[in-house]
This record gives structure tokens, C-alpha cells and sequence, in this order.
């Protein structure tokens, strides 16, 4: 019986194009069936109408059945991850060496969190620095600016390096790395160069061969921040160590500024290892998409 009514309503749709509030309600009813192969089929009608299904599905992903509310939610997210990734991929192509790399990171939150609520985690950002403004004297010195950071970052808030889970890709989302304080080591340097930018700081991002620090850099001195490490203060001669110990040879390029592009590529190049690694195929076929639009 739910197979008729499925194909009255998809024959119906087919002639006029549009769907009726009866077909909606239709294909509602028939979202909630146990069966897997309706359930199949009215999604598949559902997505062929585009995105534009969100706006009358959304609701039901408040619903008080569960099934119903959990297959209503899949659809609105498949829809609003589709979106965000021709977003994304529109930014990467259109977008040169100095692009905004707090705009991509949110973008590409976005391709796996569609409903990231960017102007809220942006306004955090700005109460962070906001409060890190308030205590930073008039006339500190670079140690005693960044230590204050530092104290602010790691110990108020209690920012640290995922060192239990490394290769979880939610330490490569910016959203999840603020909510749950915790990432890979670029992103935790994001999250540091976006407070840095924000309190007009002169602090830049060094890609390291397998690691990833930030450098204040003034006319009177230069120190690198480990932030995985609770921000610990380096020098270069340390970094030049890391370098000879791990057996990377001493390159300009492994202390030179990374360009916003190609941190946006690193974030992108650790996500695509990480799904690679887990075999998630969709996944690793999308962080490929991205590389690929990245690299021209």
C-alpha cells in the first residue's frame, strides 16, 4: 500500500513540477515508514528537488518521532553539506596566495557542519581578544604580551594539544577545535593567529615539516609559540634543532611565513590523510576535490 501511494505522489510531482502541500505530506508520512525501500525511494524524490526542500523539511527535525526526526535531519544535512561544498570549492578557485584563511576555515567547517553558526563563533573569537585586550599593558615587551596570551589561552580557557586522539578530524574543524578546545597543532595555531590578527599583533604561522608553531616577529625580536604545546616559547635555533633531529635538513622554506593558501592546503592535506587512513571513501574523494581546487 505505501508503494502506491509513493508512486501517486512521484507521478503527481512529475506533471506538475512542483510539489503540492498534499505531496508533501504525502512523502512526509512515507520519510517515517519502516521500510528501507520506501524510505529510499522518498529520499531520493525528495533530494531531486534540490535544496529548496529544506526549507519545509527542516522543521520535522524537531519531531517528536524519532525516525522521522532523524531521516529529516540526514536529508536537511546531505542538502546544506552539498551547498556548503560548492561554497568552498567557489572560494578556493576564486580566491589568491592572501586569501582570508578565517573565511576558508569556516567554509570548510561548513562542508562538514552545515548548520556552524559562524557570526556566533566569530563574536567569541572577538570577546576573547576583547578580554585579552583589557589585560595586555602599554608598553609589554614580546615576552611578557605573549605570555599573557598564553596564560589566557591555555590556562583560562584551557586550550591543549589532542595528543590522546591526533588523527581525529575534528581537531581540523575550527568550530570543534573552539568547542572543544582541543586540536592538531595548525589549528590550535589558527586559533592563535586569528586572536593575533584581531588585536593587530605581528604573529604569522611556520609550517614545520610535521609540526606547525606561530612567530611574533618586531623590529627588536623574533619568538616561536608551540602552541599544541601550551605555547611554549622557542627560538630558532630550537626550531633548526626539531629540523636535524627529525632528519628534515635545514630548507629557508621550513622557517619561511606560510601564506594563508597554503595553510588552508595543509588543513585540507591533513583531513585528506586522516579519511584516507580511516577509509572513508566519499570523504577522501572530497578533501581530494578541495586539494585539487587549492593547488591551481
Amino acid at each position: 500500500m505505501n508503494q502506491q501511494v509513493f508512486m501517486s505522489a512521484s507521478v503527481a510531482t512529475e506533471v506538475s513540477g512542483l510539489l503540492t502541500e498534499k505531496q508533501k505530506s504525502a512523502l512526509i508520512t512515507l520519510l517515517a515508514d519502516d521500510d528501507a525501500v520506501v524510505y529510499h525511494k522518498v529520499r531520493d524524490e525528495i533530494l531531486s528537488h534540490g535544496s529548496t526542500v529544506s526549507d519545509w523539511l527542516r522543521p520535522y527535525t524537531l519531531n517528536s518521532d524519532p525516525l522521522l526526526r532523524r531521516r529529516s535531519l540526514e536529508i536537511v544535512n546531505h542538502l546544506g553539506r552539498k551547498a556548503a561544498d560548492n561554497r568552498f570549492l567557489t572560494f578556493c578557485v576564486s580566491q589568491g596566495e592572501d586569501l582570508d584563511v578565517e573565511e576558508g576555515a569556516w567554509l570548510l567547517t561548513q562542508t562538514q557542519y552545515p548548520a556552524t553558526n559562524i557570526e556566533a563563533y566569530q563574536a567569541l573569537l572577538d570577546s576573547h581578544a576583547w578580554n585579552l585586550r583589557e589585560r595586555i599593558g602599554f608598553g609589554a615587551d614580546s615576552e611578557q604580551l605573549l605570555t599573557i596570551i598564553n596564560e589566557y589561552l591555555f590556562g583560562e580557557l584551557s586550550f591543549v594539544g589532542n595528543e590522546q586522539s591526533y588523527y581525529d578530524p575534528e581537531n581540523s574543524y575550527l568550530n570543534r577545535v573552539m568547542d572543544r578546545r582541543t586540536g592538531n597543532p595548525i589549528n590550535l595555531c589558527l586559533v592563535y593567529l586569528l586572536l593575533a590578527r584581531r588585536l593587530r599583533l605581528p604573529v604569522i604561522g611556520i609550517g614545520l615539516p610535521g609540526h606547525f608553531v606561530c612567530r611574533f616577529q618586531s623590529a627588536a625580536r623574533e619568538v616561536y609559540i608551540d602552541v599544541f604545546n601550551r605555547g611554549k616559547f622557542l627560538t630558532r635555533a630550537n626550531c633548526i634543532n626539531y629540523l636535524m633531529q627529525g632528519n628534515y635538513g635545514l630548507q629557508d622554506a621550513y622557517l619561511t611565513p606560510v601564506t594563508p593558501r597554503r595553510m588552508l592546503t595543509r588543513i585540507c592535506g591533513n583531513l585528506h590523510q586522516i579519511y584516507r587512513h580511516l577509509e572513508l571513501a566519499e570523504e577522501t574523494a572530497r578533501l581530494q576535490r578541495y586539494l585539487v581546487a587549492l593547488s591551481r
